[in-house]
């Protein structure tokens, strides 16, 4: 076990569980990828993950080129905060007293996507170092860092009080982390009642076995992308009821097609995404499951 600062807060354990875990830690504290930063920058609000809606296709008509990326990308931007709303509007009724638990926070956008809507209180969690600091400025220069804060801290073991949150979610950040390890603490965190939701890229066990698809994914993101099923067992063995299940892979399909045309943005990864929605071998799933 190591111990490091925690962005704004006192010093946290940081349980080292595995060397898998360092690399993960050491992928995102050496992050700088455009297709995060620039869209970020729009607005402030950074997010990690995809976008979901259908897509304003003229702005690949746009004939200045300056003009054109800049359209491009404030549009993506739009379908990845669209996603992040679709989340925050799933988390219950919360009030300006309630806590809520944001699991591989990330740059933080979602954070404060569910300050802002809903006035609660938000806590973040990050196994990056560097993320959680990034996180923490984004909160201070916003004026929220006394409602909205960011912990370097394992979200699969973090420290906080038990029974202490009215809602939870990983936006994104399932495939980092076994599912019975995470829905554990979820379920620790959670007043009873309380209400989790992920929404998270899967793959489909009705296909088979993960698709190469699925594989070159995994290895883009030095993850490990979990069956649709495992989602559901691991929840029940964990008092996470699901109340709500939605098939997010049709929306999805548009902001993947947009971005794979952004040439200041792509990663290599777009086709792959596109053939794995398309042939159903993966899908993004929202799953909203109340503590009981």
């Amino acid at each position: 076990m190591t111990i490091a600062p925690d962005a704004g807060t006192t010093a946290a354990p940081v349980p080292t569980q595995s060397r898998y875990q360092n690399r993960v830690a050491d992928y995102w504290n050496a992050e700088e990828n455009p297709v995060n930063l620039e869209l970020g920058r729009i607005d402030d609000l950074y997010h990690h993950h995809y976008g979901i809606g259908e897509a304003d296709r003229s702005v690949l008509e746009e004939a200045d080129p300056a003009r054109r990326r800049e359209r491009i990308t404030a549009e993506l931007h739009r379908l990845e905060h669209a996603q992040a709303e679709l989340l925050a509007g799933h988390l219950g009724p919360l009030s300006p007293a309630d806590r809520v638990f944001d699991a591989g926070c990330g740059r933080g956008g979602g954070s404060v996507v569910a300050h802002l809507r809903h006035g609660c209180q938000a806590d973040g969690v990050t196994i990056s170092a560097k993320q959680a600091a990034f996180a923490a400025e984004q909160a201070r220069k916003r004026g929220i860092d006394g409602q909205v804060r960011y912990h370097h801290r394992n979200m699969l073991d973090t420290g906080f009080e038990t029974g202490a949150y009215a809602a939870s979610w990983n936006n994104e950040s399932t495939m980092y982390v076994e599912l019975e390890l995470l829905f554990a603490e979820h379920a620790r965190l959670l007043r009873r009642g309380g209400r989790y939701v992920v929404i998270t890229g899967c793959y489909n066990d009705a296909y088979g076995r993960a698709s190469r698809e699925v594989s070159l994914i995994n290895a883009h993101y030095i993850c490990d992308i979990h069956p649709r099923s495992e989602y559901f067992r691991a929840m029940a063995r964990n008092r996470l009821v699901p109340v709500h299940v939605q098939d997010l892979t049709a929306d999805a399909i548009p902001y993947w097609e947009l971005r794979r045309q952004a040439d200041h943005l792509v990663t290599g990864i777009e086709d792959t995404f596109l053939t794995a929605y398309r042939d159903g071998s993966f899908q993004y799933l929202l799953i909203v499951a109340d503590r009981v």
